[in-house]
């Protein structure tokens, strides 16, 4: 849940070989080089989040974040391509707000509200079973997965209590591993009805008008907290405000704008392996920078995950 369109493709059934650039043999230099941006750039956002809240209160971070690379976005398209590329009707402003709202409030801002409690490594572990939420609810809308990728769920979730077990025994947060899990359903709801809803046609567009509207609804949900009282800019540290410019220049922009052009070039099955890396460079980064460590229940229960949502994401590229 670290930048808009996460979770689209595993909620997106594609044929394998579909699209431009599809296809092992014939991928390009580009599209590796896109997909390893996407890999460690929304992998690190994990790392930025945590360092974020050290100083600076939580949804204000998340507000400050997409708004400002939601109205950077917008500018840069309108600039590039003319004030009419960015023009949306109604119905796709409405679509364009109902998943930022999914995406960056219930799922993004519960993941910056967990972080100020649990570690990062584990918050990106928690959150790798996004795919496997998507996939119970497209069977829940008739949409059945195959056997394996079914078997892959039941193998997530088994992985998830085993993640969970720490904030049951007092190790960890539990108030911070239940954030994450309903963070993780928005999400995946949020990227379940982005495929559903009359989107802006350019994703790039979409997805500066979900940031703005977005980082408006975290903005109202840190003055419902009360936040802006214990916002102290000259206590905020160097290092919280380095990593808020990081979220939201390589975090939101460089990352997403990698994500997007990947959706148009590359084999969705191939994009979708994010899902899987992304939490293994989150736990290097926080074991790296900020001396984090994992219990042996947590890398037995991450390594369920990812092993899971490496079933799932398989089988969706050869269906």
């Amino acid at each position: 849940m670290t930048s808009i369109g996460a979770g689209r493709a595993a909620a997106t059934q594609s044929k394998p070989g579909s699209g431009p650039g599809s296809g092992g043999p014939g991928i390009s230099r580009t599209v590796w080089a896109a997909l390893a941006v996407v890999y460690v750039v929304w992998g690190s956002t994990y790392l930025g989040i945590r360092i974020a809240v050290e100083t600076l209160p939580a949804m204000f971070s998340a507000a400050t974040r997409f708004v400002l690379a939601g109205a950077l976005l917008l500018g840069v398209l309108a600039w590039r391509l003319g004030p009419a590329a960015v023009r949306v009707s109604r119905r796709q402003l409405g679509s364009a707000a109902v998943v930022g709202l999914l995406l960056l409030v219930g799922g993004n801002g519960l993941l910056v509200l967990a972080e100020g409690r649990i570690p990062s490594g584990l918050a990106a572990l928690l959150v790798a079973v996004v795919p496997l939420w998507v996939v119970l609810l497209r069977t829940v809308t008739g949409d059945r997965p195959g056997g394996a990728a079914l078997i892959g769920v039941l193998l997530g979730l088994a992985g998830l209590a085993v993640l969970s077990a720490p904030g049951f025994s007092g190790s960890v947060s539990l108030g911070g591993v239940v954030l994450i899990m309903f963070g993780s359903i928005s999400w995946a709801v949020g990227s379940f009805v982005s495929r559903r809803l009359p989107m802006p046609a350019n994703p790039l567009v979409a997805s500066a008008y979900e940031m703005l509207i977005g980082g408006l609804g975290c903005l109202l949900v840190a003055l419902a907290r009360g936040e802006e009282h214990g916002l102290h800019l000259g206590a905020v540290s160097t290092r919280s405000w380095l990593a808020l410019a990081y979220l939201i220049v390589v975090g939101s922009l460089v990352g997403f704008t990698a994500y997007a052009w990947l959706l148009q070039s590359a084999p969705l099955g191939l994009v979708a392996t994010y899902a899987y890396v992304n939490p293994v460079v989150a736990v290097f980064l926080g074991w790296l920078v900020l001396a984090e460590r994992l219990t042996l229940s947590e890398l037995l229960g991450g390594a369920i995950v990812v092993l899971a949502v490496g079933v799932v994401v398989s089988t969706e590229r050869r269906g």
